[in-house]
């Protein structure tokens, strides 16, 4: 008969954890020091470049690459839509068209006399706020910097900031949305005054490429004598989103102010035509198909244009602008820039 296996006494119980526990301190003060060695001997090397670190563009390239805010930089054009609205305009008899499409993330584009000067009405606005926005950017001017209503600045027609006294102040951020929003004709004014007048204005925009845009009269100028092109207007917009011109933060006050516009009967509306939907709310029904037109219209009756900022559903954004020129309320004027802008979303987005 063998004898059994003796029982473990309480203290030799007790014992096996402590030594486990103190094995395992020894390991991690060893493999310590072990590495603080390593590192010392290699950091020299490391400065100096015998070893390669890790690059933080590789490291981005392993994460996945950020969206790339595209360019304003014509590739291909695309020649059916651009034949398409030739024949559009061909059709209208009487009225002058111009009309640009560029797909900021990879150049397709689509052209109808680009850089034909027409009245630019209250589209010009849009070139007026990138100009405010620089001057904010650059710190020359402040988000509440107040801006005196005086008799010169007052203007007539779409909105309300000329029904009050003179010598009320609106702040600066606050005439950049009405301006915008509701078309503020004295909220423009009070930005053309304050940005240093017409002359300097229309300085400011040769100097950024925008040839085609002037600023002649006051708003609302029903003659027609201020003037842009479809290539000015896309390209104003363009220079935004790429970055080219405005600090992120910037460009999102300029993306913000543009989605408050309330006209969307022209690029908005024409866009969800051409998806083969109508709808009083155009904006909500173009975001069922993953679309968002941040858009600027002008209309004075014998000349009507539209630029936009179209997020697409592919996640791709592309600038348009159209422009018409023709008899006092002509209604094919609107119904061409609709027809064209519905051109785009077949060629773009297609129907679901």
């Amino acid at each position: 008969m063998t004898a059994g296996r003796s029982p473990r006494s309480p203290k030799s119980r007790l014992g096996q954890p402590l030594r486990l526990v103190l094995r395992l301190m020894v390991m991690g003060i060893g493999l310590g020091v072990i590495t603080g060695t390593s590192l010392k001997l290699l950091a020299p090397r490391l400065a100096e470049g015998a070893i390669e670190a890790p690059s933080l563009d590789a490291a981005a390239a392993n994460t996945g690459k950020g969206l790339d805010p595209g360019q304003f930089e014509p590739r291909t054009e695309l020649t059916a839509l651009s034949q398409r609205w030739a024949q559009l305009a061909a059709a209208q008899k009487g009225l002058q068209s111009s009309a640009f499409l560029l797909v900021l993330d990879d150049g397709r584009f689509a052209q109808l006399q680009p850089d034909l000067p027409l009245p630019a009405a209250s589209s010009i606005k849009t070139p007026i706020l990138l100009a405010g926005l620089e001057e904010l950017d650059s710190g020359k001017l402040r988000w509440n910097e107040p801006l005196p209503l005086t008799k010169e600045v007052v203007g007539g027609g779409a909105g309300w900031m000329a029904s009050r006294p003179v010598g009320t102040r609106f702040p600066f951020f606050e005439a950049a949305t009405e301006m915008i929003r509701v078309s503020d004709n004295s909220a423009t004014n009070l930005l053309i005054k304050r940005l240093g007048g017409k002359t300097a204005l229309n300085a400011r925009f040769t100097a950024i490429g925008l040839p085609s845009t002037a600023v002649n009269n006051w708003l609302p100028d029903l003659e027609g004598t201020n003037t842009t092109s479809s290539r000015d207007l896309a390209r104003s917009i363009a220079l935004v989103d790429t970055g080219e011109k405005l600090s992120p933060r910037a460009r999102d006050l300029f993306r913000e102010i543009m989605g408050t516009s309330r006209t969307n009967t022209l690029i908005p509306l024409g866009l969800l035509l051409g998806l083969g939907k109508d709808s009083a709310d155009p904006d909500s029904e173009l975001l069922s198909f993953g679309v968002t037109a941040y858009n600027k219209t002008g209309d004075i009756g014998i000349a009507y244009s539209d630029a936009a900022l179209i997020q697409l559903p592919n996640g791709q954004r592309a600038v348009a602008a159209f422009m018409v020129k023709g008899p006092f309320n002509d209604p094919r004027s609107a119904d061409l820039i609709r027809a064209m802008a519905g051109e785009v979303s077949k060629t773009l987005i297609g129907r679901k």
